[in-house]
């Protein structure tokens, strides 16, 4: 079962989801989670350049992002540009409220978003998550699993804690509210997410 697991994870090439590998192995879920456990045991322990990511409830294989630099070399592929501190602002309002619309995000950051959430749909980090009940339908935004790979998160719970509000003055929410961006901004330009941004667009 857990070869079984391995192929299912190489042949995919993309995050797969543990429930789905237990019903193709007519097993629990919890037998799934024990088995990646030993396979990212195992290639630690002998220390492979492929090693195991747990993206939220899905599991991917990948290469060590230590090993990047190689990898593009084989590849030929380019380092990819950096995202912009606009990118990483509309990220950071993202990944705390999801999911949000465009307006929301445009009212925490007070200018147009459009081409920064269409560059981070296209980078895989941000993805549509359906539609607000509301009229005209605005489309809803939330993060991927790609979001969870680059920055070496297992879910969104590990994202830092914001500080907490006050709600005895409305304007000292609305000040919180408005610096979202700037008050995680060294964790979404730390250099390591970035590389591991390269380094995942790589394995795509």
């Amino acid at each position: 079962m857990r070869a079984a697991c391995e192929a299912i994870l190489f042949a995919s090439g993309e995050p797969v989801e543990t429930v789905r590998i237990a019903e193709a192995l007519e097993t629990e879920a919890e037998v799934i989670t024990g088995l990646m456990n030993d396979i990212s045991a195992e290639l630690d322990r002998r220390k492979s350049g492929i090693c195991l990511l747990k993206l939220g409830n899905k599991y991917q294989l990948c290469s060590r992002v230590e090993y990047a630099p190689q990898v593009r070399a084989v590849l030929e592929k380019k380092k990819n540009i950096p995202l912009s501190p606009a990118a990483f602002e509309v990220l950071a309002v993202v990944a705390y409220n999801q999911p949000v619309t465009k307006a929301y995000i445009e009212q925490i950051r007070g200018v147009d978003c459009t081409g920064v959430i269409s560059t981070l749909c296209q980078r895989g980090l941000l993805e549509e998550k359906g539609r607000l009940e509301l009229p005209g339908k605005p489309l809803l935004y939330g993060t991927t699993p790609d979001f969870l790979r680059c920055f070496c998160l297992e879910s969104l719970s590990e994202l830092p804690e914001l500080p907490e509000k006050h709600n005895d003055d409305d304007d000292d929410d609305d000040e919180i509210d408005s610096s979202r961006g700037e008050q995680i901004k060294t964790f979404f330009t730390a250099d390591e997410p970035e590389e591991q941004l390269n380094q995942a667009q790589n394995n795509d």
